[in-house]
């Protein structure tokens, strides 16, 4: 497979790169999943430290604020960042708020990928949002669009609505599907999804790759831990990257954020992903995926 670093980028769809390992910015133990802005804050920081460039947060989260002010504390410059954020409620007027009120708390002048949360909404709502986000990405306020937490249906609707608006807006004016993101790992990992995704060259981010630290004593997972002297997390981070995957783990610990980086100094052989396969169904949280096109 291809030699990775932590500096690799995939190029998507919107003709954008993105960095192939991204820092989540919602990680907390609490159930809302939210973290006060001091600790936030230095937990990007210490991210930027260590060498990470792509961010994750959304509205939901309460860390676009501490994110941002970390990137401007860093002194790094802009076009070496990558930032996601994402809107919670579906329809047009909440998404063009959404944006507008992601920038303001990120005070940043663009967002480099934004997200549809979830399907959740009904149709009305999700073409809404979708088409909120092409006049973003039309006045330059976003780059790239990309969805999450949406079932293949829910994609063969989009890409139906894609082809709706460019009979309206003209061809190529209607966006693009640059990202999905799921809670993917090895007990949950949606194939039908990711072939739709793999086809259509559409990058796909795993979050929750970690499946939050639950399944670290599984016997597969121990075996290849004590084989390659890595982590828990090292080794799914790994099979993640190895599936074509972006990753997004969350910490708030300095040790743990830098070892989550330590993962292009090893490979998983063949028969180690094999090992790591199942054919569980177990979501860490939610799965919209499979939620019925008018919920």
């Amino acid at each position: 497979m291809a030699h990775f670093t932590l500096t690799s980028n995939y190029k998507l769809n919107s003709g954008y790169e993105i960095p192939i390992l991204g820092f989540g910015t919602a990680a907390s133990a609490s159930e809302n999943f939210k973290l006060k802005h001091e600790e936030s804050l230095a937990a990007c920081t210490y991210a930027l430290g260590a060498g990470y460039r792509h961010f994750d947060t959304a509205r939901k989260y309460d860390s676009e604020k501490s994110l941002g002010e970390a990137i401007r504390q860093s002194g790094l410059q802009r076009c070496d960042l990558f930032v996601t954020s994402k809107v919670c409620q579906s329809g047009y007027k909440e998404t063009t708020e959404a944006i507008n009120a992601s920038l303001r708390a990120l005070k940043l002048d663009y967002i480099d990928l934004y997200l549809n949360h979830s399907p959740y909404g009904g149709r009305t709502a999700r073409k809404g949002t979708r088409r909120a986000l092409v006049e973003a990405q039309k006045e330059g306020k976003i780059r790239s669009i990309g969805v999450s937490n949406y079932g293949v249906h829910h994609l063969n609707e989009t890409e139906a609505y894609i082809k709706e608006l460019e009979a309206e807006l003209g061809r190529g004016n209607a966006g693009e599907i640059s990202v999905g993101q799921w809670d993917l790992h090895p007990w949950l990992s949606h194939p039908d999804i990711t072939e739709w995704c793999k086809q259509r060259g559409i990058v796909v981010e795993a979050y929750c790759p970690l499946v939050k630290g639950q399944r670290f004593d599984e016997p597969s997972l121990q075996m290849l831990m004590k084989k390659h002297n890595k982590s828990g997390a090292q080794i799914l981070l790994r099979w993640s990257l190895q599936n074509g995957f972006i990753p997004l783990p969350k910490s708030v610990t300095p040790s743990r954020i830098q070892s989550n980086a330590s993962i292009f100094d090893f490979e998983l052989t063949d028969d180690d992903m094999t090992t790591l396969e199942t054919a569980d169904y177990a979501p860490t949280t939610w799965d919209p995926t499979v939620s019925p096109l008018d919920n």
